[in-house]
This record gives structure tokens, sequence and C-alpha cells, in this order.
């Protein structure tokens, strides 16, 4: 479906102004936020997407910032918005570990940046949790099975560069599911100075926890949990391939 788009120059008054500036901001933090814009060649935003900021629908709300759909040029992205009450001073750490998220080909990739924004890749699709809700029929159980095990390798993959997304255990919020591929998203509470525990969220997410191993359980019959939670805890330890193909062997994946 076409999206319409708003030129950024509407945005210095309300209700859109309320975007750029959330929760609040003065005109002159809008203005100097839409000079920004137009550096990082950002033209225009639409109004789009399953959360809601006052009535303007948005793709999405977190401590940090808020995310629209624009258009750098012609080509549509997603824009992360710093939030004025953000702890965050500036998106530059942010951008930085996405960059060092693609470098192992995981996440939105990244094109641009600047102190109050984040320019990432539009990826189009839904929350897991709904996706899985949505899986009905024949080849359900082999779909959600292949979205299951791309999700573990990209975890597998940020595991392995010392990288911890540091919301996997919340995988719903954190996960995207679209036609051709899954895609981790939100990256603004990572740390390459913890220990990635990315592979072990996920899997407890999926398998262990109460929401979604509910529903993945319908689809396929999961192992037992006690199993589950002997090779995690090998994986735990060594965090090598052998360990990471025998748990999703014992996932059936």
């Amino acid at each position: 479906m076409p999206h319409s788009f708003i030129s950024i120059k509407k945005f210095t008054n309300e209700p859109y102004s309320k975007i750029l500036g959330y929760p609040r901001a003065t005109s002159r933090q809008i203005r100097s936020r839409i000079n920004e814009l137009e550096k990082l060649k950002i033209k225009s935003i639409s109004l789009t997407g399953p959360t809601t900021l006052g009535k303007l629908a948005i793709l999405g709300k977190g401590y940090v910032g808020v995310v629209v759909l624009a258009k750098k040029g012609n080509k549509q992205v997603a824009l992360k918005i710093r939030r004025t009450d953000s702890q965050r001073k500036e998106m530059k750490n942010e951008a930085n570990l996405l960059k060092l998220v693609n470098s192992v080909s995981v996440g939105p990739k990244i094109f641009d940046a600047s102190k109050n924004f984040l320019v990432m890749e539009y990826l189009e699709g839904i929350k897991i949790s709904e996706w899985i809700l949505a899986l009905k029929g024949s080849g359900s159980a082999k779909k959600l099975k292949s979205t299951i095990r791309h999700i573990l390798e990209d975890c597998y993959r940020l595991d392995q560069i010392g990288f911890d997304h540091g919301e996997l255990s919340n995988i719903s919020k954190h996960v995207i599911v679209g036609e051709t591929k899954s895609t981790l998203i939100d990256f603004e509470s990572s740390s390459t100075k913890r220990r990635p525990s990315n592979v072990t969220s996920v899997t407890q997410a999926i398998f262990i926890g109460s929401g979604i191993a509910k529903k993945t359980q319908k689809i396929y019959k999961n192992p037992p949990k006690e199993e589950i939670i002997s090779v995690l805890k090998q994986y735990k330890q060594e965090k090598t391939q052998e360990s990471f193909d025998k748990l999703l062997k014992i996932l059936k994946l």
C-alpha cells in the first residue's frame, strides 16, 4: 500500500512538531532539527505505523526515540528521532553499535546519522508475537522453524563478536518478521561491555518463557524444558559452533 508523505517544512507546527520534539520542544529546537534533517536529505515523513503519538501514527516509540517512515531522496527509510527527554545526549553511540552489527549482517542497515537522528533501512513487517499468532494451516511449522533458526543464527553472530542486544528476553518488541526475512531491531540498550546472552535470551523467550513459548508449542512440539536448559548451559559456557549446532538439533531446527 503506497504511503502519503508530508513535507518536513510542515513539521514546524502542531500537531506534527510533537513528533520532531517529543515529548516537549521549543520552536527553536524544532527549527534546528528541521535544518538537521535537511542536511541528512530527509524530505518528508509519512504518518503510518502500529503505534500512536497523540493521534498521529508512527512506526515505534522507545526510551531513546520515536521511529517514523521517511523519505531520503526517493528512498523510503526508517527515521529514529531522539526524544528531548532522553538521557542520551546524541545518537552517535547507537549509530556505531548499528554499524558493528551490520558488519556481521545483523539488524537494519544504517545509512546516516546526526546528533538527533538515525537514518536506517525501512523494514516492512510485523512483530514476531503477532506473526506467530497469524500462522495457520499447512507449512506453518516449517515457516516457524525457519524463522526461529534465522533469528538464532543472527544472535549467534552477535555472541561471537561480544555484542549483547540487551532486550531480547522481551523478544516480541525486538524482532520484525517480513515477507522475505526476519530482523532484530532496536539496539539502543546494546553493549559490547556486557557478557553477550543473545542466543540464551531468545531461546528462553521462544521455548521456555510463557507467552510466545505457549504459541510455538501449539504449532510444533518442543522438546522438554529440562533438555533445552541443559544444552543452553553448555552453550553458555562454550559459545562454540558445535554447542550452537547441538542447541539447534535439540530445538528441532
